[in-house]
């Protein structure tokens, strides 16, 4: 598989294990027990923490990106 392929495979994981982390440890206004101020909806994410799930979501895409590189390189499954 072609260095571009490889990246494409690294984009797409990256994305996809974004979305499953970012719902990981939101609390919302509501749930966190603080009042409302004017212009702040209730529903809206306290401390998102967007950078700590990008470097988490980061680091799990490399592991996820190890595995397919090992399958394509050592040829673990065949598809013919």
């Amino acid at each position: 598989m072609s260095i571009a392929g490889h990246i494409v495979v690294f984009a797409v994981a990256w994305w996809m294990i974004l979305f499953m982390v970012l719902p990981f440890g939101v609390r919302n206004h509501h749930e966190a027990g603080e009042e409302g101020d004017d212009g702040i909806e209730m529903a809206a994410p306290v401390k998102p923490n967007i950078g700590k799930k990008m470097l988490i979501t980061t680091a799990l895409t490399i592991v996820v990106w190890a595995c397919f590189w090992a399958v394509v390189e050592f040829k673990l499954i065949t598809l013919s």
